[in-house]
């Protein structure tokens, strides 16, 4: 089984948490049901799932309840042993985005305490987009994505303590060792081949055939594209071209969308695609990423949705339809081949799911920054710059950033193939395994504010 940093907050979830309903969101083929179902036979002696997808095309049991006593007695009549109740309970309702009624119902469900309950789907944002009655005192919603760097090494055999090692050198930063950096980076580009894609990676840990990984990244592929087919028909046709459009949109010299491209009509923007957008976005096979007018902390206070980013949400998928079987083409020094993209999609993959909403800039005075990023510890923006060439240090927007005093930046990141680690003019450069650990640190202790004083 592959260990995911997700599996320690669905237990901390169930067990400290009784009185909220978890909703995990996230495209499919992500291992969410896996995960849900290893912790909850772990953690319960009853342990009951339901695909409401395979319910909604097939024998149709749960698709006429319409109270919580509907739902028990379909529970009762569905699992063959008796149930408990709620402390040794636990029923998931996995694609409960295929029945909208039962989000509703879910408030009740908690209410009654009967059973503990949780829930996945891979198109939760949209569903509950389009429920009336969403039950929010009642449910905590958690997004989930594929595999980061990090447990792409647990999975290839990298101990946590010498993970640990490392991290001790990105945050005094320092250089790792020849060594150590030659392995680091091989692994990295094997990432970019691989993906973090759990069926992807068990597969290549199997027998290292890419072949055989290639075939279930086209697989996959084709899943989500039919799954765009599965929306109404106002969009669905749309949804498809969007997303077919991905990997050409990101090897243009901008790499955002180009409006009349979708449907080579004139004079098209972003809000006649809103809809599409948010399909692609909530149900997890894209990353969104919005351009900002003003680069000052925060962020969405200039957030610019007219011009935007899609990255894949798995650089695995990306890598697949851009070079198929000829891995050489990452895993050697091809000057033909300009693997900026490549690079960027990892970073995304990464920082989205480290926690960060991503963000550009894009001037013609100042220049365009690859991402932006809120600095919550320090209340300030961090520009990040993505290199996969030789010509690391060049980067006129990040130097015009730290440059004028109004956007009160003084402190940015390249990431790059080369081991050194260095700081120059206010810019910070670093191997880009060292991605891997961007990430807000946060006290798990209360944080209680200063007794007021008394009037």
């Amino acid at each position: 089984m592959l260990e995911r940093k997700f599996s320690s907050f669905l237990e901390r979830f169930l067990l400290e948490k009784p009185n909220k309903i978890l909703l995990v969101n996230g495209a499919r083929q992500i291992g969410k049901s896996y995960l849900i179902r290893y912790v909850g036979q772990k953690l319960f002696s009853h342990f009951v799932e339901i695909n409401l997808k395979e319910d909604k095309e097939g024998d149709k049991v749960f698709e006429g309840v319409r109270s919580t006593n509907d739902l028990y007695m379909r529970l009762s009549n569905y699992y063959s042993k008796p149930l408990g109740d709620k402390s040794d309970t636990l029923v998931f309702l996995d694609e409960i985005q295929s029945y909208p009624h039962l989000l509703t119902m879910l408030k009740f469900l908690n209410q009654e305490s009967r059973y503990r309950f949780i829930a996945s789907g891979s198109q939760l944002g949209v569903a509950l987009s389009e429920t009336p009655s969403v039950p929010l005192g009642s449910i905590a919603i958690e997004q989930m994505y594929p595999l980061d760097f990090e447990e792409f090494l647990w999975a290839t055999g990298i101990g946590k303590d010498w993970i640990e090692d490392i991290k001790k050198n990105y945050l005094s930063e320092k250089a790792l060792d020849e060594h150590a950096h030659n392995i680091l980076l091989k692994r990295f580009q094997y990432y970019l081949l691989v993906g973090g894609l759990p069926e992807a990676i068990n597969s290549y840990l199997a027998d290292r055939n890419m072949l055989r990984v290639r075939q279930i990244h086209r697989d996959i592929h084709n899943l989500y594209r039919i799954d765009a087919s599965q929306y109404d028909d106002e969009h669905k046709l749309i949804i498809r071209k969007i997303y077919n459009l991905i990997p050409s949109n990101l090897e243009n010299k901008k790499k955002r969308v180009v409006y009349k491209n979708i449907e080579g009509k004139k004079g098209k923007t972003f809000s006649d695609y809103a809809d599409e957008f948010e399909y692609l976005t909530n149900s997890g096979v894209a990353l969104q990423v919005s351009a900002i007018s003003n680069p000052r902390f925060p962020l969405v206070e200039s957030e610019q949705k007219r011009l935007v980013k899609l990255y894949l949400n798995d650089v695995g998928l990306l890598t697949n339809l851009l070079y198929e079987l000829n891995v050489n083409a990452v895993l050697q020094d091809i000057k033909s081949i300009n693997l900026g993209t490549v690079y960027e999609s990892a970073v995304a993959q990464e920082l989205v799911a480290h926690g960060f909403k991503l963000h550009y800039y894009d001037n013609k005075q100042k220049g365009e920054v690859d991402f932006l990023i809120d600095d919550y510890n320090r209340l300030k923006v961090l520009p990040l710059e993505i290199k996969s060439g030789k010509d690391y240090t060049a980067h006129s927007a990040l130097t015009n950033f730290l440059n004028t005093p109004d956007y009160g930046i003084d402190k940015a990141i390249v990431f790059s193939n080369e081991r050194k680690v260095f700081k120059k003019d206010g810019v910070t450069y670093l191997p880009i395994y060292y991605c891997m650990f961007l990430r807000e640190e946060y006290s798990e202790e209360s944080i209680i504010l200063p007794e007021l004083e008394s009037v």
